[in-house]
């Protein structure tokens, strides 16, 4: 999966860059497959509900204190966890022709919780993270841009080579980069450590 690539690329290339993309032509992540979570925890019950939000924080902290900058090609739709990973990137591109960003957990009866609050406010303006949050609203890559959560709306037929073209200035220390992320999130960290504590019972 995810992790195992993340594993990959930093322990067998000397890449100081990780762009993360996605191969479907409309969606970038929708984030959580609640049709597969909650009937699997309502057969298994609460414990694997638990577990499943320890690794999906684990997996957010991972991306979010990643040894090198990380950008987000915005491909398509993010939705709910698929934005919240787009969030914990360094940097977002997003495509202008196609896709919208959105919380939608307003509409489905469920909070964002601490963690993704966290994370989100991190790369949303607090007044348009409010808006998000409590309307569900759908934003295009163009108001992303407007409001500073991407670096830039790009045609899909330009958003690679934006992307590429932003990293030639990137190519900084890996271990400066996660000395200054480990600094710069340690906010944020704390709350996923402290969540993740919480549901495993420590």
């Amino acid at each position: 999966g995810f992790l195992e690539v993340l594993d990959k690329v930093e322990h067998n290339t000397e890449a100081n860059v990780l762009v993360v993309k996605s191969s479907h032509e409309k969606i970038w992540s929708n984030g959580i497959d609640l049709d597969w979570l909650l009937p699997a925890v309502q057969k298994e019950g609460p414990e694997l509900g638990k577990k499943f939000h320890v690794e999906m924080y684990s997996f957010i902290k991972r991306v979010l204190t990643y040894p090198m900058l990380t950008i987000a090609a915005i491909t398509g739709h993010a939705f709910a966890g698929g934005a919240f990973l787009a969030f914990a990137h360094d940097f977002r591109f997003m495509r202008s022709d196609r896709g919208w960003l959105c919380l939608p957990e307003v509409d489905i009866d469920m909070t964002l919780g601490p963690v993704f609050s966290a994370i989100s406010r991190r790369a949303v303006p607090m007044y348009k993270f409010e808006e998000m949050q409590y309307t569900g609203k759908r934003l295009t890559a163009q108001e992303c841009e407007e409001h500073h959560i991407i670096m830039k709306a790009c045609h899909i037929d330009d958003l690679m080579n934006e992307v590429l073209a932003f990293t030639k200035a990137l190519n900084k220390d890996r271990e400066l980069i996660g000395k200054m992320k480990e600094e710069t999130h340690k906010d944020i960290i704390a709350v996923i450590d402290e969540t993740i504590s919480s549901l495993s019972g420590k």
